[in-house]
């Protein structure tokens, strides 16, 4: 499969490369836009402050034209976080679109959102700060209602981005469950795209 994989607000960390690594190893070929510009950092709070000096529309509009080249091959949009909700977006908005990984995050819906039985898989902790379980219950029911087919997997006890080795949130049996399942995902994308 073609690969996005946007990362969360701490930016372009070691953790997305791995993951990118982990992908390629399966046979994906993978693109991790920086939309920080270079820019990482260690806590959430100095990433969503630099995330809001930037704006949504702009991060949009990075991503959008990183995605660009690549969106005429059917892409499968995925992120971390921040990169979960930009993939979501994005995505969403992209008839073409193959799939859709959400790891740690979601996002609103735009009010005029339809797809047609868009594969989408999210991966998240329980509970998440970030993500909540009434608003995971609504986001469920609203991805359904518009036509996605929708998997939810949460991992009781993980911090919020519990697949980077290099935080505090670490949980390795979650991150690898999580890959596992993922990968699984991934190839069943791949099987479909090759049966047409």
């Amino acid at each position: 499969m073609n690969i996005v994989l946007f990362h969360s607000t701490l930016g372009p960390r070691p953790a997305v490369r791995q993951a990118a690594d982990r992908l390629r190893d399966a046979g994906h070929q993978v693109w991790t836009p920086d939309l920080f510009e270079g820019r990482t950092f260690d806590t959430v709070e100095e990433g969503m402050a630099h995330q809001d000096g930037i704006g949504r529309e702009e991060l949009l509009k990075r991503a959008v034209l990183a995605a660009a080249p690549y969106s005429e091959r059917g892409l499968v949009y995925a992120g971390f976080s921040l990169g979960a909700s930009i993939a979501q977006t994005l995505a969403l908005g992209d008839h073409r679109a193959r799939g859709l990984l959400l790891l740690h995050g979601t996002s609103d819906l735009a009010p005029n959102a339809s797809v047609d039985e868009l594969p989408v898989q999210l991966h998240v902790a329980e509970p998440d700060p970030f993500e909540t379980d009434d608003w995971l219950s609504a986001w469920y029911l609203q991805m359904g209602r518009i036509g996605a087919d929708v998997e939810v997997h949460r991992y009781p006890g993980a911090g919020h981005l519990y697949t980077d080795p290099g935080l505090d949130d670490y949980d390795a049996e979650a991150a690898e469950a999580t890959w596992r399942v993922a990968l699984g995902f991934l190839e069943s994308l791949q099987e479909a795209q090759a049966g047409e």
